[in-house]
């Protein structure tokens, strides 16, 4: 994806989700596309409720795709607050 950020893959291994502890691993094209949608739209909001105006570049998911935890200035933000409920309604 343009302007990803570069996460090592030994890194990546290393990181899970805090609620589940499943493993994480980058967001596709479609999943970041889509939630930018919905940002565009006012209508993502993250797990703390706030309404997101940061437009949406990459992040990572949650195994069972549920969570994507967005990236900021290279780092994954690993808070629950920060993540996105992926399969949310539009």
């Amino acid at each position: 994806m343009k302007g990803e950020p570069v996460i090592a893959e030994e890194m990546l291994a290393l990181l899970c989700c805090p609620e589940t502890r499943q493993p994480l691993a980058r967001a596709t094209a479609a999943v970041v596309a889509r939630l930018e949608e919905r940002r565009a739209a006012g209508s993502l909001r993250n797990r703390g409720g706030q309404v997101i105006d940061a437009p949406i570049e990459a992040g990572l998911v949650r195994a069972d795709g549920a969570l994507f935890f967005p990236i900021r200035s290279g780092i994954p933000l690993l808070v629950l607050d920060e993540a996105v409920n992926v399969t949310a309604p539009c």
